[in-house]
C-alpha cells in the first residue's frame, strides 16, 4: 500500500502533468504539436521513429493519463479512498510519460535548424564552470544515462538545493521534478526512443543525439529556473 508522502507525490505529478494542458480544468490532456517535420532530425533519429514515437507512443501515455484522471474524480466524488491510492502508480507513470515527453521535444532541433548548437549565454557559462565543456557534460549525461537498468531518462537539471546544473537519472517515467529538480535536458533512455535506428547499440543514439539538441531551448529553461529560484 502507498505510503501518505507517495500518495501526495501521485497528486503533485497530476498537478505537473495539468500543466501541460490550457482550458477548463477538467479539458483532457492532448499530445503537444512538433514544432518540425518527422524527419528533421534525421539521420539522427528517422521519421519513422519520430511517428511512432510521437503519436503512438506518446498518445498513448495521454490516453491512459485522461482515463486515470477521470477514474481519480470519479474515486473522489465517492470518498473512495483506496481507489484513489490504487490508481497512483498509473497517474505517476502516465503523468511523467506525458511530461518527460511534453520536455523531450522541444528539447530538440534539426541540425540544419541550429541543433548541436550552443552559443555564448548563461547556461553555457554554468556548464563551463561545473563540467570544463559541453564535452565533458555530454560525456557525464551518457555515461549515467547508459547505465540505467531498464528504461528511463538521463537529465541535465538545475538542482535548487545547490543553485546548480546536475546531471540525474530517473527510472521508467518518473519526473525529475519528482525528486526536487528542475528538468533543462531530457534524453529518452526507452528502447522504443531509438531500437529501430540503432538496435541494440544505444550508445551511438546517446553519442548522436547531441547533435538535434535545442539549446535555445534547454538555455530559456536554465534562465527561468535560475530567476525563479532567486525571487524565492
Amino acid at each position: 500500500m502507498l505510503s501518505t508522502k507517495a500518495f501526495s507525490a501521485g497528486r503533485q505529478l497530476a498537478r505537473a502533468a495539468s500543466s501541460a494542458r490550457v482550458g477548463a480544468v477538467r479539458s483532457k490532456h492532448t499530445v503537444p504539436d512538433l514544432d518540425y517535420d518527422y524527419d528533421e532530425l534525421e539521420p539522427v533519429i528517422s521519421a519513422k521513429i519520430m511517428r511512432l514515437h510521437h503519436d503512438k507512443h506518446h498518445a498513448a501515455y495521454v490516453a491512459n493519463l485522461n482515463a486515470t484522471e477521470e477514474k481519480l474524480r470519479n474515486a473522489e466524488a465517492a470518498h473512495d479512498l483506496a481507489a484513489q491510492v490504487a490508481l497512483q502508480p498509473a497517474l505517476r507513470f502516465n503523468a511523467g510519460g506525458h511530461v518527460n515527453h511534453t520536455i523531450f521535444w522541444k528539447n530538440l532541433i534539426g541540425e540544419k535548424n541550429g541543433g548541436g548548437q550552443l552559443h555564448a549565454c548563461a547556461l553555457k557559462t554554468a556548464i563551463e564552470q561545473k563540467y570544463g565543456s559541453l564535452e565533458t557534460l555530454s560525456a557525464q549525461v551518457n555515461a549515467k544515462t547508459a547505465a540505467i537498468m531498464g528504461s528511463g531518462w538521463g537529465w541535465l537539471t538545475f538542482n535548487p538545493a545547490t543553485a546548480s546544473l546536475d546531471v540525474i537519472t530517473t527510472a521508467n517515467q518518473d519526473m525529475a521534478a519528482a525528486v526536487g529538480h528542475v528538468p533543462l535536458l531530457g534524453v529518452d533512455a526507452w528502447e522504443h526512443a531509438y531500437y529501430l535506428d540503432y538496435n541494440n547499440v544505444k550508445a551511438d543514439y546517446f553519442k548522436n543525439i547531441w547533435r538535434v539538441v535545442n539549446w535555445k531551448d534547454v538555455a530559456q529553461r536554465y534562465d527561468a529556473a535560475v530567476a525563479k529560484h532567486r525571487a524565492a
